[in-house]
């Protein structure tokens, strides 16, 4: 109930955000209900509502991390002074953001289930009553235990996530040093707190595994052709592909995601270098202390827009005429993936500004004018795209090369 009147009593804009989680939540839910229906409807083509399903997992964890990135930036969930004695600890609050995430993907589950149900032509009413029946199977009866099951999937998930994350780490012994009643001097920590993990530190292994990856990739492409029943069938393809080739597809898709904070600081450190004067100092600045924060969704994006890229380079001109085992489904989860990485990746952006809000007004009490933040934030984005568009192109070519052969 807490979360709910939270829900309701929050910021227009923070209510955007978990009306996005609801919208992807409603995509997602109606991806799996259509897997559903194609197996209930195809009993003997196994191998296709397995791969149907496997294919769901992508938009899966792209909309349980936009609902982190949502869950993260929620103001109404952070600890705040003088709510511990209300019982609402850090931990408690952590435990509030899960279950208000839970409810949102609950309540785009709940909306997915009517629009099936009512494009089946199981509900009637409207004019849209059964138009997409042939298209959803709509000659088979659903399984209901199936269904809340699959839908019941990413309500659990996202809020098992943001329970996980979100709960606050313990405090190092050393902030809270005991004082001994028979000795004049503290006693000594026990402990010496650990020193923070760099944002750069995943760029040695992001670049590591994405060699890896476009190793096996060529390794595979180049070697005998591979058993026909061990081949893995890809959406919108009648042909298989090696399980060795998309293994490298997503080792240095991974590889990509691991360097995006190390990527995004070397990108400050370079705006800031030389003899640098005010923009590109506050610029190259403010990358290298946001690079953990906004680096991560970064690499999320890249990775998966260069997924995109390598697929369209894979189909080519064959894809108005070649086999859509998937159909329209397939361009309904690609673009809820494209849409739920960029939504976090914007999301965490002004996330970052949020929490450097304090900084900025201390600034511009200083006296900098408003037009030199606006060109250090115009220059940060030029820069970002200056680097990480040419990766992405790249990476794509190569993992696309060994597939088009």
């Amino acid at each position: 109930m807490l979360s709910l009147r939270l829900a309701l009593g929050a910021h227009p804009l923070v209510l955007l955000r978990r009306l996005l989680v609801v919208a992807a939540a409603a995509g997602v839910g109606f991806l799996l209900l259509c897997t559903l229906g194609y197996a209930v409807a195809h009993p003997k083509a196994t191998g296709q509502s397995v791969v149907r399903l496997v294919w769901c997992a992508v938009p899966l964890a792209a909309v349980v991390q936009f609902a982190l990135a949502v869950a993260r930036t929620d103001p109404s969930t952070r600890p705040r002074a003088g709510l511990d004695a209300a019982g609402l600890g850090p931990v408690r609050m952590s435990l509030l953001a899960a279950a208000s995430t839970a409810i949102s993907c609950t309540l785009g589950s709940g909306l997915a289930l009517l629009v099936y149900l009512e494009l089946r032509g199981d509900l009637g009413g409207t004019p849209l009553s059964g138009s997409a029946e042939g298209l959803l199977d709509g000659h088979a009866h659903l399984p209901w235990g199936a269904t809340l099951t699959l839908l019941g999937l990413l309500p659990v998930l996202a809020a098992a996530t943001c329970a996980v994350v979100l709960r606050p780490r313990k405090e190092a012994a050393a902030g809270r040093q005991p004082v001994d009643p028979e000795a004049e001097a503290p006693v000594a920590p026990p402990t010496v707190p650990p020193a923070p993990k760099p944002a750069y530190a995943g760029l040695p292994w992001g670049i590591a595994i994405i060699s890896v990856g476009l190793a096996m990739e060529a390794y595979v492409g180049r070697g005998p052709a591979p058993d026909p029943d061990t081949l893995l069938s890809l959406p919108g393809r009648a042909d298989g592909t090696s399980p060795g080739v998309i293994g490298g597809w997503l080792l240095a898709s991974l590889g990509l995601v691991l360097a995006g904070p190390g990527l995004t600081h070397w990108c400050g450190v370079l705006l800031s270098a030389g003899r640098p004067g005010a923009v590109r100092l506050l610029a190259g600045r403010i990358l290298q202390d946001a690079a953990t924060r906004i680096g991560r969704p970064l690499g999320v994006l890249c990775a998966v827009a260069s997924g995109a890229l390598a697929a369209a380079e894979l189909y080519g001109a064959a894809w108005e005429s070649g086999p859509r085992p998937f159909g329209p489904l397939t361009g309904l989860g690609a673009a809820l993936v494209m849409a739920c990485v960029t939504a976090t990746a914007i999301t965490a952006a002004l996330d970052s500004r949020q929490n450097r809000a304090g900084t900025t007004a201390a600034l511009q009490r200083l006296g900098l004018p408003v037009s030199m933040l606006r060109g250090a934030a115009v220059l940060r984005t030029c820069v970002l795209l200056a680097v990480l568009t040419p990766l992405t192109w790249a990476i794509a070519e190569l993992a696309a090369l060994p597939m088009t052969r």
